[in-house]
């Protein structure tokens, strides 16, 4: 099947009509009739039965289906590509952040870069590591910022700032002695907020408690860090968070201690192998690590 074959195919499976299918493809009901005809001569075997104007697959169409769609979804994915690469022609910076990282780190960062380059166009987002793979492999997005590497052969992850993972308590909890020493797992007491599961840093956070013996009990469990920065803020509880988190936490209501045994946590600037960065990108991801490197110096 040629690709126009399988754009009216998929077209008339979703819709169940030639004239649905013609609305979604933009082009005359003849036109899709023609083609599905083509298809089908092409097949040796009709696809569909035809039963008062609607088209009902037959089994070989479920198949064909099946088997089709994953060249779909492809030609779709270049077809964003194509339209991202003609929208263009003025520099557009498109910047993709984990939520975190959004929040703490990325306002700051953004101000900086803005001074220098007042008249680029620049476009905001926040997903998910694996959402940020996607959209830099299809080339919706140029720059990403995460604190996990995907270890992905389409991405290049570049440390851009670093620091340790920090246990975040409401003000009062520890003495000023004690914030100026490290806490082991055994230490945490109190109402605990965890992340959900399969959080990277949750994760090595219950790694690092199992290995000390200890099990921690979590009765709070959020999405993301800067809602368990809010709860600590608000006095609901401690939780055990990344360094860019901790430090644009309000200082007049929580208390920092580094976790010990140390776990680093990086700040990884996620770009496409194979699409280099213009410019304003660069400098652009440069102003951000400085001001994430900035917020983990000592006040």
């Amino acid at each position: 099947m040629r690709l126009r074959h399988i754009e009216v195919f998929h077209a008339i499976m979703q819709v169940g009509t030639i004239s649905g299918a013609a609305q979604v493809l933009h082009i005359s009901q003849p036109a899709v009739t023609k083609v599905l005809q083509h298809a089908e001569l092409q097949l040796g075997m009709p696809l569909f039965e035809r039963v008062r104007g609607k088209l009902y697959p037959k089994p070989e169409a479920h198949r064909l289906f099946i088997e089709t769609e994953k060249l779909h979804r492809d030609l779709q994915g270049i077809r964003r590509l194509a339209a991202s690469l003609k929208g263009r022609a003025v520099e557009t910076v498109r910047l993709v952040s984990t939520p975190t990282i959004a929040v703490s780190v990325l306002p700051a960062g953004m101000t900086a870069w803005r001074r220098a380059f007042p008249e680029t166009r620049c476009e905001l987002a926040t997903h998910h590591t694996s959402e940020i793979v996607n959209a830099l492999r299809l080339g919706e997005a140029d720059v990403g910022l995460s604190l996990q590497d995907p270890r992905h052969p389409g991405i290049v992850a570049e440390p851009i700032a670093h620091g340790l993972l920090t246990v975040m308590a409401p003000r009062g909890t520890w003495s000023d002695a004690e914030c100026r020493t490290p806490i082991a797992a055994d230490g945490l007491t109190g109402e605990l907020i965890g992340m959900a599961d399969r959080d990277p840093l949750g994760e090595m956070v219950m790694a690092a408690c199992e290995a000390q013996g200890v099990q921690p009990v979590f009765r709070t469990v959020v999405q993301t860090y800067q809602i368990a920065r809010s709860l600590v803020e608000a006095g609901a509880g401690t939780a055990v968070v990344d360094p860019f988190t901790a430090a644009s936490a309000a200082a007049n209501q929580v208390q920092c201690r580094q976790w010990s045994p140390s776990i680093p946590v990086h700040l990884y600037l996620l770009t496409a192998s194979h699409a280099p960065l213009s410019h304003g990108a660069r400098e652009l991801a440069n102003c951000i690590g400085a001001t994430a490197r900035a917020c983990l110096e000592p006040a």
